[in-house]
């Protein structure tokens, strides 16, 4: 299994690397409890912008819930910040469950990728 895992992140990493611009990279991480998103400029090796579900208290929400909610925040504070474009990186996880309702909620507020 973790092999598999393995081999998805660097194949994604190594997609964004060839096509790799001056556009920073939207990352996830998704533990069991939380989701965390960050906005990464690997040019200056800085965090532009951040988001996770430790910020507010979600209690009685579910978890897909609380995704897009985190979806909607760094959507928001980029597109406060001037980033609009982004290149999504899910890491070693599939486009599906939380991580797609995260990417799907930052596109309807406003960021492309």
């Amino acid at each position: 299994m973790k092999n598999i895992a393995l081999k998805r992140k660097s194949r994604i990493r190594s997609k964004l690397k060839k096509v790799n611009s001056d556009k920073p990279r939207l990352t996830v991480f998704r533990s069991l409890k939380n989701i965390y998103a960050q906005i990464i400029d690997d040019n200056k090796h800085i965090t532009i912008v951040s988001a996770s579900s430790k910020e507010k208290n979600f209690d009685k929400m579910s978890k897909s819930k609380i995704s897009a909610v985190v979806g909607k925040l760094i959507a928001e504070r980029s597109v406060k910040k001037g980033v609009k474009e982004v290149f999504f990186d899910r890491g070693n996880y599939k486009y599906h469950g939380r991580i797609k309702l995260l990417a799907e909620t930052a596109r309807k507020e406003g960021l492309k990728f």
